[in-house]
């Protein structure tokens, strides 16, 4: 009784501590965002409060949300992962019908209501790991079957990563793609099939970036920025810069500069250059704690599972939000070419927001649910040897 009882309170604890990250990681993520978008904000909509106003609401829906999942019962949201994946791809088509689907930058990703925009494929990435998760669990007997038990997953990523690459929106498909086949291995698929898989989707993703102009423009300025410094490589010249000048203790929240139409986009996917020129060497590594310790939470969460759907889920969403991060600062810092992939809990944008405080909350419900099967386990274990 005692040892149990010492693991109960370890695992709530280790709970209370996750609620905690999330709560800094979303109170950093907004007073940087105010910091970064003050002047955007001016110039473009006359008021400096706009896009933060704009992401306060963003959170506060998301945190609904949060309460929601966290909470949901798993076998609930299991009988309805089908309807949720099929709501996702629905939603991203409506991306491609005139009027409803909106393009921006040269891409159709996002679908407006009213003043309101939202982009479907946020929405993907916690709908799609929701649904291989049970798939892959409810197919776990027979993963030697390509046909019933691969196929039909892999058929539904494809179609994902298909409709997301036609919105123009290429890097996020291949994101999608990718944590899609870390789910496919830790479900234990065979060797061979990822064989296969990489054969097929190397020279597909080779032919899909040389058959657009941006994107090799792109992998040229990552490869050689100083190709094109006032073009397609000033953004992340200007991003390294920032960050090289921001010294140990920054320049203090509120006091940067480069924001100032120095670095495009420096409120969206650059926003981790904002806050470094602001908060310096110590900021940075006080954001790698705070996602350390969501990270260690999440796949802890995962490894404690007993059951192949909760493992599945809670380290397939941990990782969906945790490569987004290294994606992000890798992209930030010139360690890898430009991508559209936004930073969880920094980033302007509702849509992105939402589905990482949703993730966190399936984290969150995963979590719960192994206290009440170790508590069912343990008191099981006791009547036996009562008895």
């Amino acid at each position: 009784m005692y040892h149990f009882d010492v693991e109960k309170t370890q695992n709530k604890k280790t709970i209370h501590l996750f609620y905690l990250s999330i709560i800094l990681l979303l109170g950093t993520g907004l007073v940087t965002l105010y910091s970064a978008s003050y002047s955007f904000s001016v110039r473009l909509f006359n008021n400096g409060n706009h896009l933060i106003n704009r992401q306060l609401i963003f959170a506060a829906i998301g945190i609904i949300m949060f309460f929601f999942f966290s909470n949901i019962k798993l076998e609930v949201l299991r009988k309805y992962s089908l309807l949720i994946v099929c709501i996702a791809a629905f939603l991203c088509g409506l991306t491609f019908i005139p009027g409803i689907g909106v393009e921006r930058y040269g891409a159709s990703r996002w679908i407006e209501i009213s003043s309101m925009t939202y982009q479907p494929s946020e929405f993907v990435k916690f709908a799609l790991p929701l649904y291989l998760a049970h798939m892959l669990d409810k197919k776990r007997l027979n993963h030697d079957s390509f046909l019933t038990s691969v196929l039909p997953p892999v058929i539904v990523t494809s179609i994902f990563f298909g409709i997301i690459n036609f919105q123009n929106n290429f890097s996020t498909a291949v994101f999608i793609a990718f944590n899609a086949i870390i789910i496919f291995y830790l479900a234990g698929m065979r060797l061979r099939y990822f064989s296969s898989a990489i054969a097929m989707i190397v020279p597909i993703s080779a032919l899909l970036v040389f058959t657009k102009e941006h994107r090799v423009r792109r992998l040229v300025s990552f490869l050689r920025p100083q190709w094109e410094p006032q073009g397609a490589g000033f953004q992340v010249m200007a991003s390294r810069e920032t960050i090289v000048s921001s010294g140990f203790w920054g320049l203090g929240i509120g006091e940067g500069t480069r924001k100032v139409a120095s670095v495009p986009e420096i409120h969206s996917d650059f926003i981790f250059t904002s806050y470094i020129e602001e908060t310096g060497f110590l900021g940075i590594i006080l954001f790698f704690i705070l996602f350390t310790v969501f990270a260690f939470f999440g796949y802890r969460t995962a490894w404690k599972s007993d059951t192949l759907f909760k493992k599945l889920l809670a380290a397939g969403l941990t990782t969906i939000i945790i490569t987004q991060v290294l994606l992000n600062v890798g992209v930030v810092s010139g360690a890898l070419p430009a991508t559209g992939i936004p930073l969880p809990f920094f980033s302007a944008g509702g849509s992105s927001l939402i589905t990482t405080l949703i993730c966190a909350g399936l984290i969150i419900n995963v979590a719960k649910s192994n206290l009440k099967t170790s508590k069912g386990s343990w008191e099981t274990d006791r009547e036996i040897n009562d008895e």
